[in-house]
């Protein structure tokens, strides 16, 4: 397994608006694009070992994996999250209710395609919006969504980048990919 990285550079542009206003805006200018091969797990790295996938993509409509440690309960709480390949932390904050401590990364493939990554009900973020990180760096720890659940990670894989957070459950699979059949196809 090879690891490589890609530059990113923050550039801002002026932009006309709607009213004629003229904003800032942030966008990510690619320098240098260098890719990882290959996906791993976002606990137990690499292969999600102590933890099992409680709740799968599509079981009961869920839109994406439950990972619990197996020791069940609230026994994870604190754990470590890791990134599941190269990419770019396109959001990183608390969006409350049911969700909590939420982040987003996007992932440039090799076949120039793109895919995004969503872990949710985090304890604590390790990472901001625009940090770049690499496979297996720690970007989170397990949590509860501020008490709504016991502790496990809500994790997402989407092939529609920027999709709204969502409701995590849904029959229309849209722009959602099974997180464990993608990572295991992708090693």
């Amino acid at each position: 397994m090879s690891i490589v990285f890609f530059q990113c550079k923050k550039e801002k542009q002026l932009i006309v608006n709607a009213t004629q206003q003229i904003v800032e805006k942030e966008s990510v200018k690619l320098d240098t694009l260098k890719l990882t091969k290959g996906y791993g797990f976002p606990v137990g790295k690499p292969d999600a070992k102590r933890y099992y996938n409680a709740q799968k993509f599509q079981e009961n409509n869920h839109l994406g994996d439950d990972w619990n440690g197996v020791g069940g309960g609230n026994t994870d709480l604190g754990d470590p999250i890791y990134a599941i390949a190269n990419g770019y932390v396109s959001f990183a904050k608390d969006v409350k209710g049911g969700w909590g401590n939420i982040i987003r990364i996007i992932h440039h493939n090799p076949d120039a395609t793109k895919v995004e990554s969503l872990y949710a009900h985090c304890q604590k973020l390790l990472v901001n919006k625009g940090d770049y990180v690499t496979k297996g760096t720690k970007i989170a720890t397990i949590g509860t969504a501020d008490g709504a659940y016991l502790a496990h990670l809500h994790f997402e894989i989407r092939d529609q980048i920027n999709l709204p957070i969502g409701p995590g459950y849904s029959s229309d699979i849209k722009g959602y990919l099974n997180p464990t059949k993608y990572i295991n196809n992708n090693r």
